[in-house]
């Protein structure tokens, strides 16, 4: 009797295994599928140490088979608008027209401050401009510069793999210091009050945000002092470029599920998860982000 050929089982399709890869990530991600067009987003946040261990292998894995690549927005400057850019910072370093600190803040505020500042051998940041002091804070809070975080990742992997990228938006530096030069200090008065509170906090409140970040723990990083700073101050909080950006990550996330294939899309997490964020506005068309829970429990 002749026998009956074994059939083949299809071979799990290259998007699949990008899908299966990318969710074993160190950080938060969530995958969304409209026809056959899948866009995997992962929630990035500033500050990674680079002796951080929050397993970037599977991040890396999933870059290199995705066909295309969306970062945040960056700033761009010719040579003329950066000497431009030196000039104008030096306008804003202190508070206008000989003011203190005293006279942008309330009294509670100040009070705070001065607690704060208490082991400090100089008073100069009391003529500190509000944007130079809230840097300032979010040093003492325990803000870490450059290191390894998901962006850092998925650049090296996509640049080594040649897999196209491009940011969601473009802004000019000198844009973005000329609204540090013509908006009030009272602009950045919420900054400063947030960066105060991650102050108090300290490097503890630091580490307790990321380790709820590569816990997966988002309403939780969401609701750290410190990422709630970083999500008012310049220039996320920037109120003429934030909006902007806010836009830009949901129109090109529309987008990208209008092209066939995997799109990963690495932006701010605060902008994915936050109320009105991506992920809500994606959830409200009827489609479902998988991933981990982004809203906080009632």
């Amino acid at each position: 009797m002749a026998q009956t050929p074994a059939v083949e089982e299809p071979a799990a399709s290259t998007l699949d295994d990008v899908i299966v890869t990318a969710r074993r990530a160190g950080a938060p991600m969530w995958t969304v599928e409209r026809g056959d067009s899948v866009v995997i987003l992962i929630g990035s946040i500033e500050g990674v140490p680079r002796d951080y261990a929050w397993r970037p292998d599977a991040l890396e894995a999933a870059t290199r088979e995705s066909r295309r690549i969306l970062y945040p927005m960056v700033a761009r400057a010719s040579p003329a608008d950066l000497l431009r850019m030196v000039w104008r910072i030096r306008t804003i370093a202190r508070l206008p027209n000989g003011t203190t600190i005293a006279d942008h803040v309330p009294p509670e505020l100040l009070a705070r401050l001065e607690r704060l500042k208490a082991d400090e051998r100089s008073d100069s940041w009391r003529t500190e401009s509000l944007v130079g002091l809230s840097f300032d804070l979010l040093k003492d809070a325990g803000r870490e510069r450059g290191g390894r975080g998901a962006r850092t990742v998925v650049q090296d992997a996509a640049r080594a793999a040649r897999v196209p990228g491009e940011p969601v938006g473009v802004v000019r530096g000198d844009e973005l210091i000329d609204n540090l030069i013509t908006l009030p200090p009272s602009t950045y008065l919420r900054c400063v009050e947030a960066a105060t509170t991650a102050a108090e906090a300290g490097p503890a409140g630091a580490a307790a945000r990321l380790d709820a970040w590569s816990g997966l723990r988002v309403p939780e990083v969401l609701a750290n002092p410190l990422d709630q700073a970083l999500g008012l101050c310049w220039p996320s909080g920037d109120p003429d470029i934030a909006p902007v950006v806010r836009r830009l990550w949901a129109e090109a996330t529309n987008a990208a599920l209008d092209q066939a294939g995997v799109t990963l899309g690495v932006a701010p997490l605060r902008i994915l998860a936050e109320p009105g964020g991506v992920l809500d506005q994606l959830e409200a068309q009827g489609l479902d982000p998988r991933g981990p829970e982004w809203k906080p429990r009632p």
